[in-house]
């Protein structure tokens, strides 16, 4: 075979853990998710752990792991997200790389990725090297296996970015066609200008190096990447594979890949169902023998470059002005707006660049007390990085910091390295790619800067965060409400920022409400309760207590004292302190519980602020995730007498709302709100119940229909698709339970009778893969007159249809 398909997948999302607490906080913008990393989980990178291959007849025939089969990269932080969130997708992507390497002569498909996505050709030497020891060993470490290749963030490419993947063992890349300058064939001397016609993308090339090395350079086909990312080519998985194809039908001397490189998240999350349609693709190419799939290890094996190639430098895919786009106001943007720029991007990256270059010497003074190599303790940390236990941390610091002779060296060592971490993640390059300084990427690398200069402050004891402020005044955001990327740091930074009062105010505030989901994640810290008492009357409610705030990556601790009271409402108030011995904690935590006792609440108030001064929390003050869902608590109680209003009103118009509907006359918008609130919930709940009322569902559905009262199409989705989820995981736990198919296709017939469209695809890839555990044993007791087993098939058949499962 001399004719060979690869698809490369580049699946990332920037890191977006709030850089003191090392959890991502509810992103509304992802609604109805949590947040995107959740949200894009669930549109791409599940379904093409499990992506559907489907009939004539749209049924699923077959369930692939698309990671098998195509050459892909994931972000290392984004794995370390999917290990912690979603460990079924995570083992599935490690699982896709395993099977790779049967598929494709023990080569596996995974590339590893520059750490966290800088643009390499902007970083300094040192940094450059860091992030290139970090993602390849974060990918050894995950994948079991050294990596062959390497993803450069954005194609961003010099000569010394690739020296230094040589240096490290990398033997390949993959840049955009544009990115190569020179070409010279095997067996020519000079190089030649690549004309109009471009030139043979279906060979590897190899890089000289001045150093002596070489690297392969794979370029991918320009105009079919294009079409799928942003010309709708995964409409259809047919012409996805007519089109990679194409480029082979003409006779050569030689063994060709038509090979394609784009975001991953355009199998999925950029174009629905795209990942069905990478799946249907792979299969009819190897189904109808047009080309061997193959990944990029295994081409190289079998057809080694045979001409060398020259790069333009500095250039990258995503900006036609080269890397400008991170560090200049060229124009290019995710989203044009009519007036806006891109004025901000260079003041922003000099600001990061001198509080790094601030600490720089201060870092390598003072670490040199600690560590023999301080530069390569850094280059090490990934290690800790990849195991948090404790253990891992006195390894680390027994390997690399014999000068750390108690436990404040060494968490002072600890922090030195932490604060190389944040110096790092902040040049994630998302921060510039978009169209202004204030988008969550921008924030988001703003919160490293901002744990980074804190963490200089403490280790060299001299100001780094306010000249950092001064130099961000010079970049001017597009959003008025900021003016300045100053502006903006002081309005959406420092809010955000994390420390153990923090912490401790809203493990304390939780314990209010009884709701253990309401406390802080655990991730760079850890929460010990250690004592408490807890006291209500009626609404009020009232925790004292001792606790103990751990911080995980540098081992420092602090005691604290809290009292917290709920007086009804949205009145909550609390304090913290720092725990300054028994008999003070007793005579503090006595005098509080006899004045809430007392039911003397504005006292119990006013005694907070005394014992409590300058540590005063509210829910404006608690951590984002925590007051979200303490917020849902009081609420709960609120929305439900207000519904039960609405429902009286409702159930006392509703006939004049139809009577007025049959003569064609609108109703009052005061009674349609009502409705609207009233029918929607009800759906929910009907939908949410633990046994499904599919008669309340029906019959609710049809008064608004009727009314044409609008229906809430993303609350109700979810609920639906949960409601058929859970019914299928019953059938899982008893899979032979009729009375368990029964249910299930009960709730299956009702939401596919919703006058929108629901997603099932979870439940559908699950009930395929229960029928074909199950399905051939059964036939076999059928066959033999077993009643049970017949009405099995039958019922699992009629549900089959209704899931577009293929039984038979």
């Amino acid at each position: 075979m001399s004719r060979y398909v690869c698809i490369h997948g580049h699946f990332y999302q920037p890191p977006r853990e709030n850089a003191w607490l090392g959890a991502v906080e509810v992103q509304d913008s992802a609604h109805p998710y949590h947040d995107w990393n959740q949200r894009i989980t669930a549109e791409c990178y599940a379904p093409n752990a499990s992506s559907r291959i489907l009939d004539r007849n749209e049924r699923i025939v077959e369930l692939v792991n698309n990671y098998s089969r195509i050459s892909f990269n994931f972000g290392p932080t984004l794995l370390v997200w999917l290990e912690r969130h979603e460990p079924e997708t995570y083992r599935a992507i490690l699982d896709g790389d395993r099977e790779s390497r049967r598929r494709f002569s023990g080569h596996g498909s995974a590339l590893a990725q520059v750490y966290s996505h800088p643009i390499l050709p902007l970083c300094n030497e040192r940094d450059r090297r860091t992030q290139v020891a970090w993602g390849l060993r974060d990918f050894e470490q995950r994948f079991g296996r050294p990596a062959e290749g390497m993803w450069l963030p954005e194609t961003a490419v010099d000569l010394a970015s690739l020296e230094t993947l040589a240096e490290h063992g990398v033997r390949f890349s993959i840049l955009a066609p544009s990115q190569a300058a020179l070409i010279r064939r095997r067996g020519e001397r000079e190089y030649g200008e690549i004309g109009e016609d471009g030139f043979d993308t279906t060979r590897p090339y190899r890089l000289n190096l001045a150093s002596g090395r070489t690297i392969d350079l794979f370029f991918y086909h320009g105009g079919i990447s294009r079409a799928v990312a942003f010309e709708q080519l995964l409409g259809r998985g047919e012409e996805l594979a007519r089109r990679l194809v194409e480029p082979l039908q003409q006779p050569a001397d030689h063994a060709r890949l038509v090979h394609i490189a784009t975001d991953g998240e355009s199998y999925g999350h950029h174009h629905r169902f795209g990942d069905m349609a990478l799946a249907y693709a792979l299969h009819a190419i190897e189904e109808q023998g047009l080309a061997k799939i193959t990944n990029y290890g295994e081409y190289l094996e079998r057809h080694p470059p045979e001409d060398e190639v020259r790069i333009h430098e500095r250039t990258s895919w995503s900006c036609a002005h080269g890397v400008e786009r991170w560090r200049g106001d060229c124009g290019c943007a995710s989203e044009y707006r009519q007036g806006w720029h891109q004025a901000w991007r260079a003041p922003l990256r000099d600001a990061l660049d001198r509080l790094r270059d601030a600490v720089t010497p201060r870092f390598e003074q003072a670490a040199a007390d600690y560590f023999d190599d301080p530069w390569g303790a850094r280059d090490a940390y990934v290690e800790r990085l990849l195991d948090a236990t404790d253990d891992a941390a006195h390894d680390f610091l027994a390997r690399h910091a014999t000068g750390a002779n108690d436990d404040a060296d060494r968490t002072r060592a600890l922090e030195l390295m932490e604060l190389q971490r944040n110096l790092l993640l902040m040049y994630t390059s998302c921060g510039w790619f978009f169209e202004d300084v204030s988008r969550i990427e921008g924030i988001q690398i703003l919160q490293y800067a901002a744990r980074a200069a804190e963490l200089a402050e403490r280790c060299f004891e001299r100001p780094f965060e306010a000249p950092f402020l001064e130099l961000l005044e010079s970049a001017p955001s597009n959003v008025m409400e900021f003016g300045n990327a100053r502006r903006l740091y002081e309005s959406k930074v420092l809010p955000a920022r994390v420390d153990a009062a923090k912490l401790g105010a809203a493990h304390a505030a939780s314990l209010l409400f009884d709701d253990e989901t309401a406390a802080p994640p655990q991730v760079h810290f850890s929460v010990e309760q250690e004592e408490q008492v807890r006291d209500a009357a009626g609404e009020a409610k009232l925790a004292v207590g001792r606790l103990r705030v751990v911080s995980r990556l540098t081992h420092e601790s602090e005691d604290l004292t809290f009292g917290f009271a709920h007086l009804g409402d949205h009145n909550l108030s609390g304090g913290i302190r720092p725990f300054r011995g028994e008999s003070d904690y007793r005579e503090a935590g006595d005098e509080l519980q006899r004045c809430f006792g007392a039911a003397d609440y504005p006292e119990t108030v006013r005694l907070l602020d005394r014992l409590f001064p300058g540590t005063r929390f509210s829910l404006k003050t608690l951590l984002v995730d925590t007051r979200r869902r303490i917020l849902s608590t009081i609420l709960g109680s609120t929305l439900r007498d207000a519904q039960d209003v609405h429902r009286r009103l409702y159930r006392q118009h509703a006939s004049l709302m139809r009577f007025l509907g049959g003569l064609d006359v609108p109703s009052p918008e005061a009674l349609r709100a009502t409705a609207e609130l009233v029918l929607n919930g009800g759906i929910r709940e009907a939908l949410e119940s633990a046994e499904l009322d599919t008669l309340r569902v029906r019959r609710l559905l049809d008064e608004m229909l009727g009314a044409s009262i609008p229906l809430h199409e993303d609350d109700l989705g979810f609920a639906a698709r949960d409601a058929v989820l859970r019914a299928m995981r019953r059938l899982e736990r008893s899979p032979e339970d009729c009375a368990a198919l029964d249910r299930l296709e009960t709730a299956v017939r009702l939401v596919r009778d919703l006058p929108f469209d629901v997603v099932l695809a979870q439940t559908e890839n699950s009930f395929f893969r229960l029928v074909s555990e199950r399905i051939d044993p059964l036939r076999e007791r059928a066959t033999q007159g077993d009643a049970q087993a017949e009405a099995w098939l039958r019922r699992v058949r009629e549900l089959g249809a209704a899931l577009h499962v293929a039984v038979d």
